[in-house]
């Protein structure tokens, strides 16, 4: 018995469909699930590509090894690309309502205690002026994993996706046309046989998949170590007083540590350094010990301090050699480890979801060639390697507690290239045409002028009644911007494309005249905005970066159209 499925489009009026086929083995009765997509792994990157996919009308099934989302307050940083996504999946609301607690707290504070007027502001505001809103229609959020992931899991499972919990992967084996795994449910012992075409594996920094491929790590290891302690303390809040910080660095050199709020009031969060590398081991971490370091570090010797939680981590630089392995993709932390400051570990691992999960849709529903997926590894894998290098500078910037960086690590200020890093990234290889391969992946200054490559502009535009980003256009389809005041060329040759190779493209044409589908607002060039002048044309693909954009009118523009979509989905 096979998967059924029908080819249609995912951006049109026709999703992905397929029937999920149940059986049984008739020598052994293991039920036997036939499903397009198997996603290993039930964490923030586990959950967003489960949402991507449900969006994208791919069926799929998660599983993931414990009974429910993360109870730990931790990974709480969603920096704007991120959100961006968010918004375009229709969860960026939802996101901010659970992150209202601490929708106040900014800025990253160190100071030797929270006693008295000393220390100083690494950064105050991470948005200040506002200049933000000229690159985006989002912004970061502040919402902790414990926050966060219950909201993936519902929207996840309101659009289809089959998520299981307390189900875990025991084994699995792929070939050229899918992947064969074996999974238990933990509560009742009962196997599961899936066969899926593709295998996600978002099951963390030990990944049993990455392992089983034999697939190593470039990057220089482990970095820290330290343990996350959560506690209540009803008089810390006055200690803080109206310094609403996202983190804390307290600089003692005896009670050195990292605080961060849970609600501003009585919960709290402290990482205290822990050095394994020279013995130490996690039960000398007894509860007086981690209350006296909290009050020495805070500088109240009296304060009240209950202890409700000990967890050890792990800061890592380490990037997997591959993404893929035949019908295998490595996504989040089974594809890189970061250091936690900045939160650029979660952030990335989100974003390869997005970037893979639009290339699976893609693939499955016929209307681009299976090279595209060898574009997530061309593309994804450079972004890991120099973003976490960059949190690990980051970390030698903030003094963070636990870590003794090597000589010359670090430097530039605080706050060098963060926005780069988050929203300025780009590709020079993949899924591109027309991109400068020597171009670095993260560049010294922010562009996001339109080059192939880049994440698309954004730009407030009018669509009949309703006002829009320009990122709002890019998630179930191609889009191609073309000018409404050159009639004719880029707009008609994406038409009879569309319909002649059966591809979700969708054509805008940009201006302010009568034939104009989109209208920019404030005063807004487009064609400037894009890098191209009147008549020219930018592709734009459905994660909402830039494919290739012609500077001007082309008397050919269907036969380059046609090259540009059969080089950029693997079509030829």
């Amino acid at each position: 018995m096979r998967i059924s499925a029908v080819s249609g489009r995912v951006g049109g009026i026709d999703a992905l469909e397929a029937r999920v086929m149940n059986e049984r083995d008739e020598q052994t009765g293991t039920p036997t699930l036939r499903v397009p997509v198997l996603i290993v792994g039930g964490s923030l990157v586990g959950l967003a590509t489960s949402m991507f996919l449900g969006r994208l009308g791919v069926p799929h099934l998660l599983v993931e090894r414990h009974a429910g989302t993360s109870i730990h307050p931790r990974g709480r940083g969603n920096n704007v690309r991120t959100m961006e996504l968010f918004r375009v999946a229709g969860v960026e609301r939802a996101i901010q309502d659970a992150a209202a607690t601490l929708a106040a707290n900014h800025g990253i504070l160190q100071t030797p205690t929270l006693v008295g007027d000393a220390g100083e502001w690494l950064f105050r505001d991470i948005d200040p002026g506002g200049g933000l809103a000229r690159f985006s229609p989002s912004s970061w959020c502040l919402c902790s994993q414990n926050d966060l992931e219950p909201v993936l899991l519902d929207h996840a499972r309101r659009l289809g996706g089959d998520l299981r919990f307390s189900t875990e992967l025991m084994s699995f084996d792929s070939d050229s046309e899918g992947v064969t795994a074996v999974a238990k449910n933990r509560e009742t012992g009962e196997h599961l046989t899936v066969r899926a075409d593709y295998l996600v594996a978002a099951d963390g920094p030990r990944s049993p998949v990455r392992e089983q491929l034999g697939i190593g790590h470039s990057g220089p290891g482990d970095l820290f170590h330290n343990v996350s302690l959560t506690f209540r303390s009803r008089r810390l809040a006055e200690v803080v007083g109206d310094r609403h910080f996202i983190v804390c660095y307290l600089t003692s050199p005896d009670a050195d540590g990292a605080l961060l709020p849970v609600d501003n009031r009585e919960n709290w969060v402290f990482h205290a350094p822990w050095h394994p590398e020279h013995g130490e081991t996690l039960e000398e971490f007894t509860e007086e010990r981690c209350v006296e370091h909290i009050r020495r570090a805070v500088g109240v010797a009296d304060l009240d301090v209950e202890i409700t939680g000990k967890a050890p981590w792990h800061a890592a630089q380490r990037v997997a050699r591959a993404y893929r392995a035949g019908r295998v993709f490595l996504a989040g932390d089974s594809a890189h480890e970061m250091s936690p400051t900045g939160a650029f570990g979660s952030n990335t691992g989100i974003q390869d979801a997005h970037n893979l999960a639009w290339k699976l849709a893609a693939v499955l529903d016929g209307w681009a060639g299976e090279g595209l997926l060898d574009t997530y590894d061309a593309e994804r894998r450079p972004v890991a390697e120099a973003t976490s290098a960059r949190a690990a500078a980051r970390s030698a910037e903030h003094s963070h507690p636990g870590f003794a960086p090597p000589p010359g690590a670090g430097g530039g200020g605080p706050q060098r290239g963060i926005l780069n890093v988050a929203l300025g990234y780009r590709y020079p290889k993949g899924a591109v045409v027309g991109a400068d391969p020597a171009v670095p992946v993260v560049p010294e200054s922010l562009d996001l002028s339109g080059g192939p490559g880049s994440r698309a502009p954004h730009l407030w535009v009018r669509r009949g009644e309703e006002r829009i980003s320009t990122l709002d256009l890019y998630e179930r389809s191609l889009v191609l911007l073309s000018d409404a005041d050159e009639p004719g060329g880029w707009h008609d040759a994406a038409g009879r494309l569309a319909t002649e190779l059966a591809l979700p493209l969708r054509s805008y044409r940009v201006g302010s005249g009568p034939d104009a589908d989109l209208v920019p607002q404030d005063g807004a060039d487009w064609a400037e905005r894009h890098g191209i002048a009147r008549g020219g044309a930018v592709l734009v693909r459905p994660d909402g970066f830039v494919a290739w954009r012609s500077p001007g009118p082309d008397r050919e523009a269907e036969s380059t159209l046609r090259q540009v979509l059969n080089a950029g989905l693997s079509l030829s």
